[in-house]
């Protein structure tokens, strides 16, 4: 295994660490494990005449291999809109979700200082979110919990103050998800006095303001940017076949195209004629289908062909409530709630993170989240 990070980290919960209702080295797990050999590093080259991968932590070396699996995942599309990469605050990682914490808490503390001109308070405590997706939206929903929580009983003089801004350019938000459902999430959102706005594309961002296609201008304290994948400079260079966003394509045995000694899943390939949508559950099927596909051809046996079973959708839209897009259930509310967090609880890797996530509800639950800021 080389990679650049030396854990997992679980995804679906990564909103929740936003504010510390999850604290971050819950969702993590080591990759070295018993019986695997890893190299903290970034691959940056594939020679598949060769069978060798160059890789770098400083200084070069290379590795040969025999079967190749490229799982690299993607990074954040900024849709090459002035100023986004050098402004804006990604959620990709435990890191990100760190400095998104530090940022929040940041502006909060910034705001309560005496003598501060009213413009200035305004603009550090507007929370704004570009992107209408699952992520977004549940970080728009975690923020709203810890300013009505937290923020009343620490921040009293700034909670009334503190303003959540939703930024999509389509023309709903949650677009995969059921209208119904859809509708339930705005009507919520607007009764937590979020703001929605969608049909409202970005066009420049700036270190404390946002321009939008209309003119307006929109100052910001925090500004996160979720609107969707664009592929890694790794994925982009490789010289490999990809479809117009850069992904690799692969057949139904996640093979890469022309190569069947070379694998690849996740958000940096696509299945050829059946796209599949870049969600962790796609990329866990995937790597679960890999192992055992892996498995058999080292015991002389044929791999079967990956079929992906979609399971459903779920996201958290604040206030102790969730909703649940699966193939036969579409549900909404409170129970809805339990039932989310039952199921990311179930999908956690290793008992320990799964202890430590249930700890930290609870926690979280009675006492209040951590507003500590290192």
């Amino acid at each position: 295994m080389v990679s650049p990070r030396n854990h997992f980290v679980f995804t679906p919960l990564l909103p929740s660490t936003t504010v510390g209702t999850v604290e971050f080295r819950s969702i993590i797990v080591a990759i070295r494990q018993p019986g695997v050999r890893f190299h903290l590093a970034r691959a940056i080259a594939v020679d598949p005449a060769a069978r060798r991968v160059t890789c770098s932590n400083g200084a070069e070396f290379t590795i040969e291999f025999d079967h190749l699996v490229i799982a690299v995942g993607a990074v954040s599309n900024t849709h090459g809109v002035p100023g986004v990469a050098e402004h804006a605050l990604f959620l990709k990682d435990a890191a990100d979700s760190r400095t998104i914490r530090q940022r929040v808490l940041g502006c909060l503390e910034s705001a309560g200082l005496p003598g501060l001109p009213p413009d200035e308070r305004a603009r550090l405590l507007h929370f704004v979110i570009c992107g209408g997706g699952p992520t977004g939206i549940e970080v728009a929903a975690e923020l709203h919990d810890l300013l009505l929580d937290e923020g009343r009983r620490y921040y009293s003089d700034l909670a009334g103050e503190v303003r959540i801004t939703l930024v999509e350019a389509g023309s709903e938000i949650l677009s995969t998800f059921d209208a119904k459902l859809r509708t339930y999430a705005g009507d919520l959102f607007r009764r937590q006095r979020i703001d929605v706005r969608t049909h409202t594309p970005v066009i420049r961002v700036e270190g404390d303001k946002l321009q939008l296609q209309s003119g307006e201008w929109i100052p910001y304290g925090l500004l996160l940017w979720s609107t969707g994948n664009g592929p890694t400079e790794f994925a982009r260079q490789l010289p490999f076949p990809k479809d117009a966003g850069s992904g690799l394509l692969v057949d139904h045995y996640l093979r890469v195209s022309g190569h069947d000694d070379i694998y690849a899943l996740g958000d940096c390939s696509t299945l050829l004629g059946e796209p599949l949508p870049a969600t962790s559950q796609v990329a866990m099927k995937q790597g679960q289908y890999l192992a055992r596909a892996l498995n058999r051809l080292a015991r002389g046996r044929a791999a079967e062909a990956f079929r992906y079973r979609h399971l459903g959708m779920l996201a958290y839209v604040g206030g102790n409530r969730a909703l649940a897009d699966l193939p036969n259930f579409k549900g909404k509310g409170w129970a809805t709630w339990l039932f989310w967090r039952s199921a990311y609880l179930t999908r956690l890797l290793g008992i320990r993170a799964k202890v430590r996530v249930l700890l930290d509800w609870v926690t979280s639950q009675i006492f209040g989240r951590d507003i500590s800021r290192f």
